[in-house]
C-alpha cells in the first residue's frame, strides 16, 4: 500500500499533527508513506520515524505557478499512490492529489473541495471534540475509518538525533544559555498579524514569574519582521530569531528546552501540558479570547509541570 500525506503549512500546525502521523504509522507499519510538505516542515518531520519518503513543496521555486504545480502532480501521478491524506485544509490540496490520479482522496469537507475527494469528512461541530488542534487531525482519522480511538495518541514529542541534540546545545551555549538551566522558550510571534498574538507585557509578565521561581533562562523566539518582547529583570533573556525557512538544527532548539510557551494561535495557548479552553467561534472573538487570558492564569499553567505549582 502506497500512502501519500499532504502536510499543514505551518510550523505550529506541522507539530500539533505528529500524534496524528504517528497513528497512521503505526496502523499501516508495512505501507510506504510519503509526505508532501513545504521545505520547512520537510525539516521539522525528517528524523520522526513518521515516513519513508519526504516530497518538498516549493511553491516559490521548482513548483511556482500553475507549470509547477502540474511538474508536482507528474511526480506524484509516477509513483501511482493508493490513498492520499490531507491534513492541509486547502483546495490546492485536493487538486493536487485529484491531478496526481490517487483513486482514494481524505481530508476534511472544505474550501469548496469536497468535489476532488473520495472520501469527504464532515468538520467536527462546535463541542464535539476537545479544542487543542491535536484533537482536529486525530478526528478525520477517525472519521475515515483509520483510528477507533483518539485518546491514546495525544503525546507531541520531537525525535532529535543525537548529533542534532549536541548542535543545539552548542548553539544555546554559544548563545549565552548556562549549562545545566532550565530552558523555557517563549514564542511571541505569529506570522499574521496582532491579532493571532497575546500581549508583549504578558509574556513578560509570564516570563519574569517563571524565572524568579526557576532560575531558568528563558530564550525568546520570534518571527521574521516581528520584534522581539524584552521581560526585563531579574535578567535579560536569549533573544534567537527564528523563520519559517529554519535550518532542521535551528528547528531542534525547542526540544532541548523544558517548556515552550506559545500564544500566537487563534484557539488556545499551548504549553506542555497545553491549557485546555473552549475554541473561540470567529476571528475576532479569538483575538478578545487571547487577550482576555491574564498572566496569572498562564502562569499557573506553566508552573504547574516544573515546579509543582
Amino acid at each position: 500500500m502506497k500512502i501519500l500525506i499532504r502536510a499543514t503549512n505551518w510550523v505550529g500546525d506541522a507539530i500539533m499533527a505528529l500524534p496524528a502521523l504517528r497513528a497512521v504509522r503505526k496502523r499501516f507499519p508495512d505501507a510506504e508513506i510519503t509526505i508532501v510538505a513545504r521545505p520547512y516542515v520537510a525539516d521539522i518531520y525528517r528524523d520522526q520515524e513518521i515516513c519513508d519518503q519526504l516530497i518538498p513543496y516549493d511553491p516559490k521555486g521548482l513548483h511556482a505557478g500553475f507549470s509547477g504545480r502540474e511538474r508536482l502532480a507528474a511526480e506524484l501521478r509516477a509513483r501511482k499512490f493508493d490513498v492520499a491524506l490531507l491534513l492541509q485544509n486547502a483546495f490546492d490540496a485536493a487538486w493536487l492529489a485529484w491531478r496526481a490520479r490517487i483513486p482514494e482522496r481524505i481530508g476534511y469537507a472544505r474550501h469548496a473541495r469536497s468535489f476532488l475527494l473520495t472520501h469527504s469528512v464532515p468538520l467536527p461541530r462546535q463541542g464535539e471534540i476537545p479544542a487543542h488542534e491535536t484533537y482536529y487531525y486525530l478526528e478525520l482519522l477517525r472519521r475515515a475509518g483509520w483510528g477507533h480511538s483518539v485518546k491514546d495518541e495525544t503525546f507531541i514529542g520531537l525525535r532529535v538525533p543525537d548529533e542534532k541534540r549536541r548542535s543545539a546545545d552548542e548553539f544555546l551555549s554559544k548563545s549565552g544559555v548556562r549549562q545545566g538551566a532550565m530552558r523555557i522558550a517563549v514564542a511571541a510571534g505569529a506570522s499574521y498579524g496582532s491579532a493571532k498574538c497575546w500581549p508583549p507585557l504578558r509574556f513578560a509578565e509570564v516570563a519574569n514569574r517563571l524565572q524568579w521561581e526557576t532560575e531558568a533562562e528563558i530564550i525568546l523566539f520570534g518571527t521574521a519582521g516581528r520584534p522581539l518582547i524584552s521581560p526585563g529583570k531579574p535578567q535579560l533573556p536569549i533573544c534567537l530569531r527564528c523563520s519559517r525557512s529554519a535550518s532542521s538544527s535551528s528547528a531542534t532548539i525547542p526540544a532541548r528546552c523544558t517548556l515552550l510557551l506559545l500564544l500566537a494561535c487563534p484557539s488556545s495557548p499551548c504549553l506542555a501540558p497545553p491549557i485546555r479552553t473552549e475554541r473561540p467561534r470567529s476571528r475576532r472573538a479569538a483575538a478578545l479570547f487571547s487577550k482576555s487570558l491574564t498572566a496569572a492564569h498562564v502562569f499557573s499553567a506553566a508552573a504547574r509541570p516544573i515546579i509543582g505549582a
